[in-house]
């Protein structure tokens, strides 16, 4: 069948490690405008957007936010999947007296860092979220009450982010956890992940599995690759996406998801 339908993952995917894009991306999606062309992402949508806006392509995609959190056409939200209150206050529990660990609220309006997080994972937390407040406190935080909130993101010392998860496997209600990285916790409902965001992009536009081509390197990814007939895993890749994925590509340090593109 014909590809109707291109998705790729950021970062350890799309960008290199030093986290370029490929010179020749945006001249393939305006080449190919009947590619409905999607940027699936734990990244912020404002993040996404300015980033895609400087190379001017910015309006010809679609994202898939927060890790599905957050689906957006260009400037319209097709859907937004919000965590409540009570559950969001009960993470902050959990987690406020364990080292290592920082978390940023993540809104449809902004994302929100404490005051007295260090200047290294303020620096880690702006390159994933350009619309960034900070506030004084966690406990009784009137943002929490005011703000749709997509998700928690954790940013983890060390790079343990795999160790920590297994304090967070339990969270109850309907909250998962999940690694988005090696440095990075995602919590959000346990329905939320790119998967379940291409779904709802694929019924909108009536492009089936087997119309769509993905590309993707960690486990945050799992969802989405398994919704594309023609799915490709980066030779960087953690073991259970390779494993999941039709084929394998060249890792992103090598233009993996370029190489595959040129092609069609």
């Amino acid at each position: 069948k014909k590809i109707k339908l291109v998705v790729t993952d950021m970062d350890g995917t799309l960008l290199d490690d030093q986290k370029n894009m490929p010179p020749d991306f945006p001249e393939w999606v305006l080449n190919h405008p009947e590619i409905k062309t999607v940027i699936a992402s734990g990244r912020q949508y404002y993040t996404l957007y300015e980033e895609f806006e400087e190379v001017k392509i910015a309006d010809k995609l679609i994202y898939i936010a927060e890790n599905g959190g957050l689906v957006v056409n260009g400037k319209n939200i097709l859907y937004q999947n919000t965590l409540k209150k009570s559950e969001v206050r009960e993470v902050f529990r959990r987690i406020e007296n364990q080292d290592g660990v920082t978390a940023v609220l993540c809104g449809v309006s902004s994302a929100y860092l404490s005051e007295n997080a260090s200047a290294f994972v303020e620096k880690q937390a702006r390159l994933y979220y350009r619309r960034l407040k900070f506030i004084s406190k966690w406990t009784d935080c009137p943002e929490i009450e005011s703000e749709n909130i997509i998700k928690i993101a954790l940013y983890i010392d060390n790079f343990q982010a795999a160790d920590k998860i297994k304090k967070l496997r339990d969270l109850g209600g309907r909250l998962k956890s999940v690694v988005s990285g090696p440095d990075w916790i995602d919590i959000g409902n346990r329905e939320v992940n790119k998967g379940s965001a291409l779904a709802a992009i694929q019924d909108f536009y009536k492009i089936s599995p087997a119309e769509s081509m993905g590309f993707g390197d960690y486990m945050n990814d799992y969802e989405f690759l398994a919704r594309c007939g023609e799915s490709y895993a980066m030779a960087n890749a953690c073991p259970e996406i390779l494993n999941l994925t039709k084929y394998q590509t060249a890792a992103n340090t090598e233009d993996g998801v370029m190489k595959i593109l040129r092609g069609l």
